[in-house]
């Protein structure tokens, strides 16, 4: 591969979804956005269907507040891209708009934070794209059928980012890592059969060897 096209690989963008399997394992989103495996359990296929109607896309207005669906969204400083369930543009006094993203999950909520990785990915695209600060935005569970409102703190700023870091040197190497020492997990993931955690015997420290030499040898042949 010339240099220009090692350059051209590593500014694609890797999608944004992937933060939210990236938090849950660094390995599930691997499989899923470099392997492009799947597997559909009752929980993905719940997914879907909650996302089918969040899809239909448009935008309306309603009590003054602008409603755009299914808004396609980017963070260049990131290296991430995807599209946000549901995104409000709430009216300021200065007749401005603030976005409000809001994302739609199955179930309810969860112990981990991936659902909370994901949507302040979607408001740091928004404040990259329009230039306005996004201090909050909510996830909408259809088990509970409310709403869970989620500061877009720094602690959570800080999780996204280094979430986004540690997959974008995934994404650029093309490796797989090891399974998760958490197994706890990999009784609900979808992956399971595919990922084969207790088969795979890679140990961390020789994964982490190989992808760094490999990143060095791909800095090595760009101009």
């Amino acid at each position: 591969m010339s240099g220009d096209g090692v350059a051209e690989q590593e500014s694609e963008p890797f999608p944004l979804s992937a933060l939210q399997h990236a938090v849950y394992c660094l390995r599930q989103a691997a499989l899923i956005h470099i392997e492009r495996a799947w597997a559909d359990n009752r929980y993905t296929a719940e997914g879907h269907v909650l996302h089918a109607v969040a899809d239909k896309g448009g935008s309306r207005k309603a009590r003054g507040v602008r409603r755009v669906m299914t808004l396609p969204l980017s963070c260049k400083r990131l290296g991430f891209a995807g599209t946000a369930d549901l995104v409000e543009f709430h009216p300021r006094p200065d007749g401005g708009e603030t976005p409000y993203p809001v994302e739609y999950k199955r179930g309810k909520p969860k112990l981990h934070r991936a659902d909370e990785v994901q949507l302040c990915a979607q408001a740091l695209c928004l404040e990259e794209m329009t230039g306005q600060s996004v201090s909050e935005g909510a996830l909408f569970y259809a088990e509970t059928r409310r709403r869970v409102v989620v500061p877009i703190d720094a602690e959570l700023r800080r999780l996204t980012e280094d979430t986004a870091a540690a997959f974008a040197a995934v994404f650029a190497s093309g490796v797989t890592p090891p399974p998760t020492t958490r197994r706890e997990r990999c009784r609900a993931c979808s992956l399971k059969e595919i990922c084969r955690p207790d088969a795979v015997s890679r140990p961390a420290k020789a994964w982490r060897t190989r992808m760094v030499e490999r990143l060095a040898a791909t800095e090595a042949e760009a101009p």
